[in-house]
C-alpha cells in the first residue's frame, strides 16, 4: 500500500513509517495538517492515516475539508481520545474507520488493508476526477462539495468522459455511447450537450475541467 501518514508525534511518527515500510508498504510521513491535506489533495496515497489532534489544525477539519473536496481516499483516524462521542465524530467527518493510541502495528495494518479492500470493491461506484466527483449508485455529482444537477443525458455523457479521463473523447466516440448512431448527423446535438454540461460543472469556478480540442474531441481533466 502507498500510505500517507499526519502525525506530529515524532516518536510515533518514525516507529510508525518504520514499521509500515519493514511490512512492505510505502509510507509518507509528514507532521502538520497544511502538508498532509496537500498531499491527500494530489491522491497519490491509496490510505490516509490521519492524527486528531495536529499542532496547526484539528485533524476532523483536514478530514472535513477533504472530504468537501471530494477526496474519498480511505481515512483511519488515529488518537488518544476514545470516547464514543470522538468516534462517532470521527466517522461522521468521513472517516472509515478509528484507532485509539495506544495500539499495535499489526492491528493498524491489518486495519488498513480492510478498508482499502472495501474501498476498492466501491470504487467501481465511485469517479473522481481533482474536485469532481460522480457517484454511480446515487447518480450524485458535485465538484467542491458542491451539488450539481444534470439531466440523465448530461449525467452519461459526464460518466463516459470521467471513465477515459485526461483522454481525448471523438464525438464518434461520444455518439457511439450514447444514442449508437451516425455521428454525422447528431454534431450539433453533442455540442449542445457538452455546451450545458461545461456550463453547469466549470462556471463559478476559477478552474475549467472540461476542454475541447480543435478537431479531435474532448477532454475531462485534473486542473492540477
Amino acid at each position: 500500500m502507498n500510505i500517507l501518514l499526519i502525525e506530529d508525534d515524532e516518536s510515533l511518527g518514525k516507529a510508525l513509517r518504520m514499521g509500515l515500510t519493514e511490512a512492505g508498504h510505502s509510507c509518507q510521513w509528514v507532521k502538520n495538517a497544511s502538508r498532509g491535506e496537500e498531499l491527500a489533495l494530489q491522491q497519490q496515497a491509496e490510505v490516509i492515516v490521519l492524527d486528531l489532534m495536529l499542532p496547526d489544525a484539528s485533524g476532523l477539519d483536514v478530514l472535513r475539508s477533504l472530504r468537501r473536496a471530494g477526496i474519498e481516499t480511505p481515512v483511519l483516524i488515529l488518537t488518544a481520545l476514545g470516547s464514543v462521542d470522538e468516534r462517532v465524530a470521527g466517522l461522521e467527518a468521513g472517516a472509515d474507520d478509528y484507532l485509539v493510541k495506544p495500539f499495535a502495528l499489526p492491528e493498524l495494518v491489518a486495519r488498513l488493508v480492510a478498508i482499502t479492500r472495501r474501498s476498492q470493491r466501491l470504487g467501481s461506484q465511485q469517479l473522481t476526477v481533482g474536485p469532481l466527483s460522480l457517484d454511480l449508485a446515487t447518480r450524485r455529482v458535485t465538484r467542491d462539495g458542491q451539488e450539481l444537477e444534470l439531466t440523465p443525458t448530461e449525467f452519461s455523457l459526464l460518466e463516459f468522459l470521467m471513465r477515459h479521463a485526461g483522454q481525448v473523447v471523438t464525438r464518434r466516440m461520444v455518439c457511439e455511447h450514447l444514442w449508437d448512431a451516425d455521428w454525422e448527423g447528431v454534431t450539433n446535438v453533442i455540442e449542445v450537450h457538452i455546451t450545458r454540461l461545461r456550463s453547469k460543472m466549470d462556471r463559478g469556478f476559477d478552474v475549467p475541467l472540461l476542454h475541447t480540442v480543435r478537431g479531435r474531441g474532448y477532454v475531462i481533466r485534473s486542473g492540477d
